[in-house]
């Protein structure tokens, strides 16, 4: 009856993460970008994976409830959310239109960023967007906080392999594309094609916040 549990437990875990983190957002295009320059994968993916555990972590002990109580809470952090995502989405165009060729980031042109450097970038935009909290602590967590028991943290091991699989597979796909993005004019379409992601993403986070009614 318990392995039953906790097998339904992991599965729905990992489900719900991956039905999730599976899009084109800010964390997994920086990730995609130092796997295709090969600088310091491991770290981000190890970061990433982390951090999804801490925060659905945090929503599975309470903090979903507590955001749920407070309505203003959560429209402010989906309005954040929408905010970062639409300065997002200017910097990559900016990138794309004004970077001078010689200084866009293929993998051998420019010199080799500190790992501080790469994490405290990754850092900023996994924290810095508002939008990860809704889906990691209230959408995630609340529905990890529904399980009975230790049932709950085999929940929190689902999700957790549900993100190392997913990094996995954009480490795997940026190895495979670094041929690809020898060509600085590949910067350019991926960096545009970000912009317009990023926009189409701050517009449906916006329209959640009833402001777009």
């Amino acid at each position: 009856m318990f392995h039953t549990a906790a097998s339904s437990s992991w599965l729905a875990g990992f489900t719900v993460c991956l039905s999730l983190i599976v899009s084109i957002g800010a964390q997994n295009l920086y990730v995609l970008r130092q796997a295709v320059q090969g600088r310091h994968v491991r770290a981000c993916v190890a970061w990433c994976v982390l951090s999804d555990v801490v925060l659905v972590s945090a929503g599975v002990l309470g903090m979903a409830r507590l955001l749920g109580r407070s309505p203003a809470l959560a429209h402010y952090l989906t309005l954040g959310g929408a905010l970062f995502l639409f300065a997002y989405g200017l910097f990559s165009w900016h990138r794309a239109l004004f970077a001078d060729d010689r200084k866009m980031e293929t993998s051998g042109a420019k010199a080799e960023r500190s790992l501080l450097t790469v994490l405290s970038a990754l850092a900023v935009i996994t924290l810095a967007n508002p939008h990860v909290y809704l889906d990691t602590v209230v959408l995630i967590g609340s529905i990890g906080a529904q399980q009975e028991g230790l049932a709950r943290w085999f929940f929190v091991v689902g999700s957790a392999s549900a993100s190392l699989t997913w990094f996995l597979v954009l480490a795997f796909a940026g190895r495979r594309l670094q041929s690809v993005f020898a060509d600085p004019r590949a910067w350019r379409v991926l960096d545009a094609v970000t912009g317009v992601m990023m926009f189409v993403l701050a517009w449906w986070v916006y329209q959640g916040t009833g402001m777009g009614d």
